[in-house]
């Protein structure tokens, strides 16, 4: 039985279209700017926090003093493993494709799926293990072209990966976490330890965070408004209402909608090898989503 019965104040399929186009815009943002990659952090987590603390009430705060200390643990966990995503996939896009960079980057789901199966003993479907295969073969075939092309691309491309994988372990954290901490507040935290984090590695490495032209300040707000306000935010709003395996085909969109803005905005053309093991790729996480939808439609003694 599907547990979702809330129904949405606006069509879902319109804030789903528009998270989708704003995610494409993450990689855009970040190479309009000549900002360090962890500085463009700082003020992406910043200004999204400024955007979200006049919807922090009195019940926020409640629920922040109601939290555990082992639970800190895993927010500040949380915050630094987003924040050394953000640095290290950021970072991947001065070396390789905007199309590359975004296509590893949509492998999330799949190394959600295989750290869910080892930490918390979550079964893979036939399925969903073929589509992990497919995928992992696609990134692959991406690789394999991307070396062919320099050795800076190889390297953008394992920047990328090991970005994902950042990233995949603050997605299993979060899983834990949210069992105990509402959602607006986890992110409110999680939010705030990253730009701490992106603090004290500006200050490490000497790099200035303020001394920017206005262009550059815009580019801050851009990444804070659009891919995470009107990106991620907007996705985490539609988890009340429709599947989250609705809500994970929308990685899908990031690569696609990146790729051909990259085409149009950096003259980025779409090589052969990106090409086929995009393929590879869509499919195999078209595969692994079904799987979840097939799963999450179970009534819960079938699913469990």
């Amino acid at each position: 039985m599907n547990p979702i019965s809330q129904k949405p104040p606006v069509a879902p399929a319109i804030p789903l279209l528009v998270g989708m186009i704003a995610i494409s815009f993450a990689p855009i943002l970040v190479r309009y700017s000549d900002a360090p990659v962890a500085v463009q952090g700082m003020w992406r987590m910043l200004f999204t926090l400024v955007l979200m603390l006049p919807f922090a009430g009195g019940k926020q705060l409640r629920a922040l003093r109601a939290i555990k200390p082992a639970d800190w643990g895993l927010l500040l966990a949380a915050g630094f493993f987003l924040a050394l995503h953000f640095l290290l996939w950021m970072a991947s896009l001065s070396y390789t494709s905007i199309a590359s960079s975004t296509l590893i980057l949509s492998l999330e789901p799949v190394f959600v799926m295989i750290g869910a199966y080892f930490l918390f003993g979550d079964r893979l479907s036939r399925k969903a293990l073929a589509g992990l295969v497919a995928a992992l073969i696609g990134i692959a075939i991406v690789g394999a072209g991307d070396s062919s092309l320099s050795g800076d691309a190889l390297k953008g491309d394992l920047l990328s990966l090991l970005g994902t994988v950042a990233v995949a372990v603050n997605m299993l954290l979060a899983k834990r976490i949210l069992e105990r901490v509402p959602s607006f507040l986890y992110s409110l935290v999680v939010f705030a330890v990253t730009a701490f984090c992106f603090y004290l590695y500006n200050v490490g490495t000497g790099a200035d965070m303020a001394g920017y032209p206005s262009r550059e300040w815009l580019v801050f707000a851009g990444l804070a408004i659009v891919p995470t306000v009107f990106g991620h935010l907007i996705f985490n709003w539609l988890l009340h209402y429709v599947k989250p395996a609705t809500i994970s085909m929308s990685v899908l969109a990031e690569p696609v909608g990146a790729s051909i803005l990259g085409l149009i905005l950096f003259g980025e053309a779409i090589g052969n090898w990106q090409l086929i093991g995009g393929a590879f790729v869509i499919a195999g996480l078209t595969l692994y989503m079904r799987s979840e939808a097939e799963a999450y439609d179970l009534p819960a003694e079938q699913a469990s």
